[in-house]
This record gives C-alpha cells, structure tokens and sequence, in this order.
C-alpha cells in the first residue's frame, strides 16, 4: 500500500499527536522519504510545499541538510510562492560556514534590483541574517541605493542590512555616513529608529565616524525634544509616551556622542533635564526611558545638580513594586556609588529595607551596595542593620554578608571594644561562613588591645559555652582561654554581672572541645595548645592537664601527635623551662612581616649564594625560548639550598670591618608591573650589599576596586641562567578599597649578571569573572642586574 505524502497542516498534527518518541521519529522519516522522492522528482508545483514542511522538521531538530540546494532552486524561480519559502529556507539551512550559501549572491543582486517591495524586503532580510563578508562587500552598491529609496517598507530593511554589513565588514564605515546625514532628515519614525541603530553602530566601530556624527547633536536633541513635546499620537504612543523606542534609541546615541566630549555634553544638558522631569514613571515605557536618562547623565560631563537628580531617580525607583525596576535602580546606584557617594548616601535608609526582598537577586543587590555605603560617620547603625541581616539572610548569602561585615568593621571601627564585638557577634552567627582570615585578625586585634584582654576573654568563654559548632569560633575562644585563662579566672571583665568561673569548668569546657565530632583537627590543636598554656596559668594540680596531653600521644592525626609528643616532653624532661616556653604571645605586628622577611633573606644571601652552582652560559636564543615556555613547562623555581654554618669567629671579623663598611648601594626605583580594572601590582627591588648577584623583589598587589579579588596567584619564569625561588605570599585575597595588599617574594640570583628578563602569570576572580593574565615585564631597570 502506497502512503501519500502528508499536507504541512496534516504533518504538524500527527508530529503533535505521536505519543512516544519513537512514533515522533517514524512519522518524519517517513514524511522526509517523501520529500527527497518529490526532489528527485523535480515536480516544480510541489517543491515550495515539500521544502516548508522540510522546514518545520528542521525546527524541531531532525537533519534537513538535503533541502539546502532546493533553497537555491525556490529563490532563482520567478514566482513569488517560491521565492518567500527559498529565501526562508537559506535563512535557516544555509550560513557562512557553507560554501553553498555564496551561490545566492547573483539571486540576491537580481531581486535587489528590481522593484518589486516584497522580493527586495525578501533579499534584504536573507542577506542581514546570513550574508558573509565577501556577500557584503558584493552587494554593497544595490544595499546603498536602496537606502534612498522612496517606500519606507524596503529602506528600513535596507538601512537594518547596513548595521550587518559593517559588523562583517568594517571598513565599509565610510561608505554610509553621507546617507545616514541624509536619513536624519525624515519624519518616519521606522526610518528614524533604525537610522539611530546605524549611527550607534558606525559610532561604536570607528572612531572617525563617532567625529563625523558628533556635529549632529545639536539635531538628535531637537528630535528628542519634539518627542518629549508632543502631544498623543495614536500610531507611535505606547501608555502615554510618545515612542518609548526612539526617545531610547536616541539616548543611547547620544550617550556615546556625549562620553568624553565637554562640546557635545553641554549641548544635550538642558534636554536631559527636560526628559527626566517630564516624563510619566506610572508606566514601563516612562521608567525605561528613565533609566537611559540616568546612564547618559552618568557617562557624560554633566552638572552636578543633573546627577544628583538622576541619582533621586534612581532612588524613586527603589519604591517601585516592579521588581525588575527595584533591580536596575539597585544595580545603577552600586555602579555610582564611588563618584556620586553623597547623592546615593541619602537613600540609604530606602537601600536597607531591600534588603528584606524575598527574591535572591535583589537582597543581593542590596547587600552590596549596603556594604559600599558604609563609612565612619555611619558605621554603628549600618552594621546594626547588617548583623540584624545576618541573621536571617538566605544560606548562599551569609558568606557575602559575614566577609563584607568584617572587612567595614575594620576599616571603620570607632573603637576596639566595638571591632571586637562585632566580630564575635559575626563569629557566633555565621562562624562558619566567615572568610578564612577572620580567625587570625580577631587574635591579633585581641592581642593588641591590652585593656580588653580581660573583656575578651570572658566574651570567648561565654560563647564557647554556648556553642561549639563554630570552628572559627571555637579556635579563637580557645587561643585567648589559653593566653588569658588567668584573667578570666579574676572575673574582672567589665560585665554587668561578673562571671565566676573555676579552673575545673575551663578545662571541662576544652575537653569538650577535643572530644566534640564537630571540631576540626585544626580546632583541636588551639584547644591541646591552650590547654598545655593553662599548665602554668593555673595554679592547681596538673596532672589532669598531663593526662589529656598523654591521650593525644597516639593519635591518628600527626599533627596532633606531634604537639602532644612535644608537649609530654616539656613535662617530663623540660619541666624547668615549661614556664618560660608558655609564657604569653607577644603582639605580632602586621606590618612588620615584609621587612623581617626582606632582612632574614638577607642574612642568608651570602649562604644561597656559595651552595648555588655556576650555570654555564646559553644563546640567547634559546634563553627567549625557555622563558617563553617555562610556565607551560617545567617550574622555574631553584631549591632552596640547605644553609651553611657560619665560620668560626665570623662575629669578630664582622665588627672589625664596620668602620671600614662601604657606603650603601643607591635604592633601585620601583616599577608598576600589571594595572587593570583597579587590581595593580607593583615591584620593589633589594640587593644585598655582601651578596650582589642576589635581588630580592617584593610584589606587592593592591586592589582599589569596588568588589574583592580572590583566589589570587601569581607565578613567576626566568630564563635558566638564572635561578629563581618563589616565597609564599601573605594571602589570597585583596578586599575592595582595601589597604590590606598581598605581598610576596621572589629571590633571584644572577651570577652571570645577565638582563634580567621576568614573565608572571596572574590568576584571581574579580567582579565575577574569572581573570588569567600572562605577561612579560618589560620595564625593570637596569640597576637589578648590572
């Protein structure tokens, strides 16, 4: 039994009523048989109705690469049916990654030619969506004149072809500014708006057009300005405004014709003003054409009082019940913040209430520009708001929250007992989503306020009573228990009720801590320290100290083993020196670490130096080559030899040679080595006067950004004559607006006193993106070789 082949209206229904997949799949394979016997066939009539249901098999994801050349067939025949199907099927079976699709070029020049509106409209729209470079160039004179054509219907068509032409190719620019000049001049307003999309586009492609188009402003303002002046029209209104579409279309020109031009800024300040007092906000046309009011003003040399009102704007929309309106106004005030602060500082009050929006996106938003918004004469009251957040913020929320929280309190804390609370109150909240360093930044903060030691210590333990499954927590409560235990058993802690607390209950409470399956094996080592340091705080027996200490001797963790290993030790050989071991911390001061690290590698220079091994010498070629590709390769850093033992009466010999010490080298200039988006990192440079192969180089990164750089690295290549060791750096992250750099150090040696040439590869996140960047830095004086 022979099946004939199914109508297009008869396919889609049995395709819709296939129960299965399976049945899916029969139904087109049949029904595509049947089209490829049609095609063999050569059947003119029935070619334009076997390629549309061709078509419709080709929406749905089946291979319908066999219609390609019938396409060809349909647009090359005379009659219109078959031309809007062929032209149709080129649009979706053909592109420029077929050789196929530049057979149509002919066709296309044919159809341009004559004057038949709907075949040009046809041509016009084929070629916008699938045209090639080499199309473009082709059928640029036809597409040139079409674009004064007399029927709007195909010069829009044309005038949207040209916006594709100059994406493919670019140097076609010039060949449309005198038409685009012209086309300003009409009263459509189809003709205007994709005119508007052309002019954008030529602006933004090159810069000799974005010159050209920049004496026209003063008749895109008269444009706009008749818009906003007239009255309803019922072809162009939509909700009351006279043509959303163009008004924008023609802000968004104007903005780029404004950034950066003082001539061209001035001359659209009064209509800007104009536009954003006038127009109606009731409806969404009125609030987009806002929105672009306010990101012109922004971009160009605008007063000052146009900003502050674009920034009020931005502020009534944050009372909108649109919330994709909320989340624009959210997402524009964070992006002024840095430069128009004052202004978005006085919606503050609007900007916290955001932050009990219910959807994600928005309580986001609102965060971070809650967080940017803080300052020293605000602090107390945002960071109530903020704990108060914390506090019931969603889970994908609480490590934003709680790192932003900790990074204001330390740029902007009134007083260490504040800064103090307030990262407890984190700490208790969210101790586990807090950032890695908040642990170590608490401890020195406490160590450093000697007055407050008490105070601390008391807080701690009375947290640590309470909960124990905050690991940060836990680790910091433990450290200041063992360096402060004493103070706490005094029971001087400036609390409305002093807390009276025994030595058993300390010691319980630790114990606790090392049996709890909650507390992490570095958790259990602060709580095994303390309670070593609490042996000579304390002034009762020991021996129940001892005992657990004894226990972890055998434990499955070698780092625990190793301390518990030490300190039985202490107790039974070293008892007499336990005291001293013990006795309390003192302060380490953050700023000091870079330079006693720069002075011990310079005490060990001379020692680096004898054990290094002399390299022999390489081309020059193959030095370029292997510096090149030493980071896709092997490391470049050199072991770091073992040191030397210093030689006998070195100390004397070394004090009979001071008067005699030559003068000090002249300091090597720093130089900036990587800048983008805020994040900069810059080079410093050390040689050792007793060992001048040896350069030390201090990287120190800064970030004065808005949004955090984490996840940073940076690794380092030299060619192989030299030799290179990396340090570890300070840290991975660099807050926003941050005082707080990471610094690292490189330690190259020279022997050869070679050029020094020096390739970095940095990796880190910033602003949610993902960041590599490799490069070569090719401004290092000279003085770090020679």
């Amino acid at each position: 039994m022979v099946v004939t082949s199914l109508k297009l209206q008869d396919l889609i229904e049995e395709i819709r009523g296939a129960k299965t997949q399976a049945q899916e799949r029969e139904v087109i394979q049949r029904e595509c048989a049947h089209i490829r016997a049609s095609f063999r066939d050569g059947d003119p009539a029935q070619r334009h109705r076997q390629l549309a249901k061709l078509l419709y098999v080709h929406m749905l994801g089946y291979p319908a690469h066999f219609g390609q050349m019938e396409c060809l067939k349909l647009i090359a025949s005379p009659r219109f049916t078959d031309k809007r199907v062929g032209y149709l099927g080129a649009m979706l079976l053909l592109d420029e990654r077929h050789d196929a699709h530049l057979l149509i070029t002919n066709s296309i020049k044919n159809d341009l030619s004559q004057g038949f509106h709907p075949v040009q409209g046809l041509a016009l729209c084929t070629l916008s969506a699938m045209g090639s470079a080499d199309m473009c160039r082709d059928l640029l004179p036809e597409v040139e004149k079409l674009l004064l054509e007399p029927s709007p219907y195909v010069r829009k068509k044309a005038i949207l072809t040209a916006v594709h032409m100059i994406r493919k190719a670019p140097e076609l620019s010039s060949v449309f500014l005198p038409p685009c000049t012209q086309l300003l001049q009409e009263h459509h307003h189809g003709i205007l708006l994709t005119t508007m999309t052309l002019i954008t586009e030529l602006c933004e492609r090159s810069p000799a057009a974005l010159r050209h188009f920049r004496k026209v402003v003063p008749q895109l303002v008269q444009i706009l300005r008749t818009l906003v002046t007239t009255g309803y029209s019922t072809e162009h209104s939509i909700a009351g405004v006279s043509d959303p579409f163009l008004q924008v279309q023609i802000l968004r020109l104007l903005r780029i014709l404004g950034r950066n031009h003082e001539e061209s800024s001035e001359a659209m300040n009064d209509l800007l003003a104009q536009v954003a007092t006038n127009t109606d906000t009731s409806r969404n046309a009125g609030s987009a054409i806002l929105f672009e009011t306010v990101l012109t003003i922004m971009d160009i040399h605008s007063a000052a009082g146009l900003r502050v009102l674009a920034v009020n704007i931005l502020g009534r929309f944050l009372l909108n019940s649109d919330k994709n309106i909320r989340y624009v106004a959210l997402t524009s005030l964070l992006r002024l913040v840095q430069s128009d602060h004052g202004a978005v500082q006085r919606h503050r009050p609007t900007v916290v209430e955001c932050l009990q929006e219910t959807d994600a996106s928005l309580s986001r938003r609102a965060l971070e520009l809650s967080l940017a918004l803080v300052n020293s004469s605000n602090v107390r009251a945002m960071m109530r708001e903020l704990q108060a957040f914390l506090e019931s913020c969603p889970p994908d929320l609480r490590a934003d929250c709680a790192s932003g929280i900790l990074l204001a309190a330390e740029r902007f804390a009134p007083s260490k007992r504040w800064h103090i609370d307030t990262i407890l109150h984190v700490l208790t909240t969210a101790g586990t989503h807090v950032r890695d360093d908040a642990v170590a930044n608490l401890i020195q903060l406490i160590g450093g306020a000697r007055e407050l030691h008490a105070y601390s210590v008391c807080r701690l333990y009375s947290a640590l009573a309470n909960d124990i499954s905050q690991q940060p927590l836990v680790q910091v409560a433990a450290w200041c228990i063992g360096e402060y235990g004493d103070l706490l058993l005094e029971g001087n802690c400036e609390e409305t009720e002093p807390l009276q607390v025994e030595e058993e209950e300390v010691l319980a409470l630790l114990e606790k801590v090392l049996q709890s399956h909650l507390s992490l094996p570095a958790t259990r080592a602060y709580a095994l320290t303390a309670l070593m340091k609490l042996s000579t705080r304390f002034r009762g027996d020991n021996n129940r100290i001892r005992q657990v200490v004894s226990i972890y001797g055998s434990c499955v963790d070698v780092e625990l083993q190793q301390r518990a290993v030490e300190y039985n030790a202490l107790f039974r050989k070293y008892d007499h020196m336990r005291a001293a071991i013990l006795e309390r911390m003192p302060l380490a001061e953050r700023g000091d670490t870079q330079v006693e690290e720069e002075e011990e590698e310079s005490n060990k220079a001379a020692q680096l130096s004898e054990a290094a091994a002399p390299v022999p010498t390489e081309p020059q070629a193959s030095k370029l080559l292997d510096l090149l590709h030493l980071l896709d390769g092997s490391s470049g850093e050199a072991p770091c030899p073992p040191p030397q033992g210093p030689l006998p009466g070195g100390t004397l010999v070394h004090l009979l040679d001071l008067p005699c010490a030559p003068a000090p080298p002249a300091a090597i200039p720093d130089c900036k080595a990587f800048e983008r988006d805020g994040v900069q990192l810059n080079l410093s440079f050390i040689r050792p006067p007793e060992t001048p192969a040896l350069l030390l180089i201090t990287v120190t990164t800064t970030n004065s950004s808005g949004g955090d750089v984490t996840h940073f690295t940076c690794q380092a290549a030299v060619p192989k004559s030299l030799q290179l060791q990396l340090q570890a750096p300070s840290g991975d992250t660099v807050p926003a607006q941050s005082s707080l750099p990471i610094t690292q150090l490189f330690r190259i040696l020279n022997p050869n006193k070679a050029p020094l040439r020096l390739k970095l590869r940095l990796t880190y996140n910033h602003l949610g993106q993902s960041v590599q960047e490799t490069f070569e830095v090719n401004n290092l004086p000279v003085e770090t070789w020679q």
